[in-house]
């Protein structure tokens, strides 16, 4: 029941007459772009979570470390 090869062709086509291949070659360019965005902002915020985390690590280090001597 899926899309045979033959139907495929026929929509490109369709699609090709309708927005013209200049329109589809921008709409193709924008949409990589887009792609190349939010990749990038996936990796920058994983880099971001990272470096919290660190922080964080550090911030339960002191934390602990001043309940230590206020113990003693």
């Amino acid at each position: 029941m899926g899309i045979s090869v033959t139907q495929l062709l026929i929509i490109l086509a369709i699609v090709v007459v309708l927005f013209g291949t200049k329109r589809l070659r921008n709409l193709g360019g924008d949409l990589g772009g887009a792609i190349k965005g939010f990749k990038s902002a996936v990796k920058e915020g994983s880099e971001d979570k990272k470096i919290a985390d660190d922080e964080g690590d550090k911030v339960e280090d002191d934390v602990n470390s001043k309940q230590q001597e206020k113990s003693e």
